[in-house]
């Protein structure tokens, strides 16, 4: 028979959420609790009767709480088969009670590191009983039921009363897939951990875990499914964010407005960044948000329509007016002031998030991507250059107004599918060419785009993400009025290139850093 009665459940909790009330549940079905610690007086100062480990195994908690639970008459009435005759012997003959369910959730580890606390502090966060109590209850789900999340309590609750205090073969597999997902998770975040403390670059293995923020709709497309897992990072952005209003959001609103806060991150002017399908179709930077939005609105008014739009300060009416002006999806800011609330909030399917804080584009770590048997893993680029890592190549050398120009752009380029293009003026993109299998395709297009916005990029600069492996695509720059380039060089043709430029007397300086985005 797949249920089983559930007589005693061991219960060792960090978490607290909750138990009172299932523990009172289980000992209305007539179950024998047994606990440790914290856990054990908070049951007990419930007025539940309740054994310590302690009394269970004879041995009290010893070494700082260390060792409490490592002991036989711990885990010998846990991982006991019940239908094997030479275990219940060994129960009988060592005087071990069998153990029916184990409730445990872990030391906090992944929220000791996002605190900051040292080294020692964080090591001794690390369970070892927790985990080893989970998954021998896993391993022998076949006669035991462990439950490690407060989400679980309910759903178990249910069954003992649909089942007069007996669990189903079905929930117990269910919540042991859980439990070993819940322990892989947990000792992945501690060899993540110590693989940063040590800076050992790319380990020998590698492990990446996520817990389930929500089932979505459906993937990039209505027939993919999909979901949205937070990996525990404190990176601000929008797996951090608070939804002010709106609908819930997509899997394509997730990743557009990842790309979008991730570019507005990189300027310490005020700044507003529009986004469809994760390439920037207009950014500004100004000396107030409503002036930068006007100018990167101005780019590609017609892409912006259904957009995302993010920005890197608190959310002014003003802004906020101009915002809903045009339909979008959705809109993430460190915060917005109580009038740009109000003038959000009349426009109830716009997803606002607010994130109290930028993310670095400096910071360090890792990103990854799937492929067929593998995944490709690489650092951020984090790349951020200055005036002084440029390399003027050219005859003329750039103005400061060009200078300017070219570091926002180049910026901005940093932040389009490659081969990407951008023409920049006076703080604000003009045109972008963005994931053309030509880069000259990518000049001409980003040309006219702008042209078709209404704008020139007469006397702009122009961004490459990558060289000019020929001169044509400059060259398509420069018959639309661009006078200056920045692109990282590196070409075979360098000096053709730069011939070219100096021929029409434009200015070209070099960056040595190249930004390719796939």
């Amino acid at each position: 028979m797949s249920d089983v009665t559930i007589t005693r459940a061991l219960l060792s909790v960090s978490d607290k959420t909750g138990l009172v009330e299932f523990a009172r549940a289980l000992s209305g079905h007539g179950v024998d609790l047994v606990s440790t610690g914290g856990t054990a007086r908070a049951i007990a100062e419930a007025g539940l009767p309740v054994t310590e480990v302690a009394d269970l195994t004879g041995f009290p908690e010893m070494m700082d709480g260390r060792v409490k639970t490592l002991h036989p008459h711990v885990h010998g009435g846990i991982l006991a088969r019940r239908d094997l005759d030479d275990h219940l012997a060994a129960m009988k003959d060592h005087d071990i009670a069998a153990i029916d369910m184990v409730v445990v959730n872990l030391y906090p580890f992944e929220a000791t590191v996002a605190s900051g606390a040292d080294r020692e502090t964080t090591i001794e966060y690390i369970d070892i009983g927790g985990p080893a109590m989970i998954r021998s209850a896993a391993k022998n789900h076949a006669f035991v039921t462990v439950v490690v999340d407060t989400e679980d309590y309910g759903a178990v609750l249910a069954e003992l009363a649909a089942k007069n205090g007996a669990t189903s073969l079905a929930l117990r597999r269910r919540l042991a897939a859980t439990a070993y997902a819940r322990t892989g998770a947990y000792d992945t975040a501690i060899a993540r951990w110590f693989e940063r403390e040590e800076d050992e670059g790319f380990p020998r293995r590698i492990g990446f875990a996520g817990a389930l923020e929500e089932t979505l709709r459906y993937g990039e497309n209505p027939h993919q499914a999909a979901a949205f897992y937070k990996d525990g990072s404190a990176r601000p952005g929008v797996a951090t964010a608070r939804q002010v209003q709106g609908k819930a959001l997509s899997f394509n609103n997730l990743n557009d407005t990842d790309a979008a806060y991730e570019l507005v991150a990189e300027f310490s002017d005020p700044a507003v960044a529009i986004i469809k399908h994760a390439n920037p179709c207009g950014v500004a930077i100004a000396a107030s948000l409503a002036e930068a939005h006007a100018k990167a609105l101005a780019c590609d008014p017609v892409s912006a329509f259904g957009g995302i739009v993010a920005v890197n300060r608190t959310l002014d009416s003003q802004t906020a007016e101009a915002i809903t002006e045009v339909f979008t999806e959705v809109v993430i800011a460190p915060g917005a002031d109580d009038d740009a609330l109000k003038v959000f909030a009349a426009k109830k399917n716009l997803r606002l998030l607010l994130t109290d804080d930028l993310p670095d584009p400096g910071e360090t770590g890792l990103t990854v991507r799937s492929l067929a048997g593998g995944l490709l893993v690489q650092t951020r680029d984090n790349g951020c250059l200055s005036a002084d890592d440029l390399k003027t190549v050219s005859q003329r050398a750039p103005s400061a107004d060009e200078l300017t120009d070219m570091l926002f752009a180049f910026r901005v380029a940093k932040h389009v599918k490659s081969n990407a293009i951008v023409y920049a003026k006076g703080g604000a993109t003009v045109g972008i060419g963005a994931g053309q299998m030509s880069r000259v395709d990518s000049a001409r297009i980003a040309r006219r785009k702008a042209e078709d916005a209404g704008l020139s990029i007469e006397g702009s600069v122009v961004a490459s993400d990558a060289f000019f492996p020929f001169a044509d695509g400059l060259l398509a720059a420069a018959d639309g009025g661009a006078t200056a380039a920045i692109q990282p060089g590196g070409s075979m043709r360098d000096d053709e290139v730069i011939a070219a430029a100096d021929e029409r007397g434009m200015a070209m300086v070099l960056t040595g850093m190249r930004h390719f985005r796939h």
